[in-house]
């Protein structure tokens, strides 16, 4: 491809205290650069300054996009601060106008779970007439989900592709061995759901730490990201009668939690089933890291490959036990290990991720 090839980003608000899809734009973009394509990261500030002038912003940017991949990044709240999304559609036409070749990434491919309230399914509907009025008319479209697992998409479509996501930290492919039966053990948890799942999800995990506990003795808990600090609060006092020594690191930076993750011995996750669209799970099968989580249903692919311990959902005893056996079986967790250095190459890996999008949008 040419080198002065330019590709654009557009992305809507920017979540807070960290941003998943800013992040995967910008790995993405790092990635790109290896094709010699320049993603260019443009947001449309609505939440700023409102929807006349983000949009008349974007009349005018988009007047020089005439004939470049325009890709935008699509999620409800970055679209709309109730979930009506319907300003990702009118920026989409807006850039189609002025000539450019439009593909949305689906970060979410349908309505985000609710309650039956009349103004949630509302807002479901809302939701579900953007996505697929943004499907019709984008030239592309990338979902991070397998195709088949989209029921509403048309069998065969070569408009749809399935380009998985990657993680939002660096990868550290390095071959470890498993730390020594008589030496104290590290379980890692990046990311704690908020108020108010968050009581019922630090309640499963001292329920898991305990029990594997009695098991491992001076088993330490390393907490970093999102919500960590907050859930460290409870923890620290709930699992010290049980000798289990709680870490917490609060929200780092990208490096950093891959520094903190590439030291520990297994990663621990039980905010629901274990799915290749969990960012937290994919930072661990970046850094190699055997996982222990939930299963629900049939994995799909690449996930099926991947280094992970499976409990049935929502089983803390099952999860305890998986763990106990992870950091007790050197040969379990070399095979978990090794998995996941394999699937993050093949599969997971920005250059692997940059490599599909270069191929399907030049097609």
């Amino acid at each position: 491809m040419s080198s002065a090839e330019q590709w654009v980003a557009l992305m809507g608000r920017r979540d807070a205290p960290t941003d998943g899809v800013t992040d995967y734009c910008s790995f993405l973009g790092d990635a790109l650069s290896t094709h010699g394509i320049h993603l260019k990261k443009v947001r449309v500030t609505w939440n700023e300054n409102g929807w006349t002038a983000a949009l008349r912003a974007l009349e005018a940017q988009s007047e020089d996009w005439r004939g470049r991949w325009v890709l935008l990044q699509y999620t409800a709240l970055a679209w709309s601060s109730r979930g009506f999304p319907f300003g990702a559609l009118r920026a989409l036409e807006i850039v189609a106008r002025h000539g450019a070749h439009c593909a949305v990434t689906f970060h979410e491919f349908s309505r985000q779970p609710a309650s039956q309230r009349w103004i949630d399914r509302v807002r479901g509907a809302c939701q579900d007439i953007v996505i697929r009025r943004m499907y019709r008319r984008a030239d592309k479209t990338i979902f991070t989900v397998p195709i088949e697992t989209v029921e509403w998409v048309p069998d065969d479509d070569r408009k749809a592709t399935f380009i998985p996501i990657g993680a939002n930290i660096p990868e550290r492919l390095i071959l470890r061995k498993p730390t020594p039966a008589d030496k104290e053990k590290t379980v890692a948890i990046f990311g704690v759901t908020g108020p108010p799942s968050m009581a019922s999800e630090v309640n499963a995990i001292i329920s898991v730490v305990r029990e594997a506990g009695r098991s491992l003795p001076g088993l330490r808990l390393l907490l970093v990201g999102r919500g960590s600090s907050d859930a460290g609060l409870f923890l620290t006092p709930a699992l010290r009668g049980d000798g289990v020594e709680v870490i917490t690191k609060g929200i780092l930076p990208a490096e950093q939690v891959a520094h903190e993750l590439e030291s520990v011995d297994a990663f621990l996750f039980l905010r629901g089933a274990v799915t290749a669209q969990r960012g937290s799970a994919l930072a661990a099968i970046a850094c190699g890291l055997p996982i222990v989580g939930y299963q629900n249903g049939r994995v799909s692919h690449p996930l099926d490959e991947a280094g992970v311990e499976w409990a049935p959902l929502g089983d803390t005893g099952a999860l305890a036990r998986g763990l106990v056996r992870v950091l007790t079986d050197k040969h379990r967790w070399t095979d978990l290990h090794d998995r996941n250095l394999r699937v993050q190459q093949n599969y997971f890996s920005w250059i692997r991720i940059a490599h599909q999008y270069s191929t399907v949008l030049s097609e």
